[in-house]
């Protein structure tokens, strides 16, 4: 089992049990509860949990919207 899976198995908890009753608010796309999914499957539990909280705490009222991809991996490869 991968270290990320209790936390994806949580936020999907949260997308399936929580979500659908509270009103729609993200103003993101792809969703912060995505979002944060993505983040920890491209980038790993810590770096991908700091993306994912950095994401949903800039989900306010005064903050930005529109689309905001999860970035991709830097090549660790040199030439």
């Amino acid at each position: 089992m991968k270290v990320i899976t209790p936390f994806v198995l949580l936020v999907r908890f949260y997308q399936t049990a929580i979500s659908p009753f509270t009103p729609a608010s993200c103003r993101f796309e792809p969703t912060c509860s995505s979002y944060m999914i993505e983040a920890l499957q491209k980038h790993g539990l810590f770096y991908g949990g700091y993306l994912g909280i950095k994401r949903i705490l800039s989900c306010h009222p005064w903050g930005r919207t529109g689309y905001d991809p999860v970035p991709e991996k830097k090549c660790s490869h040199k030439h």
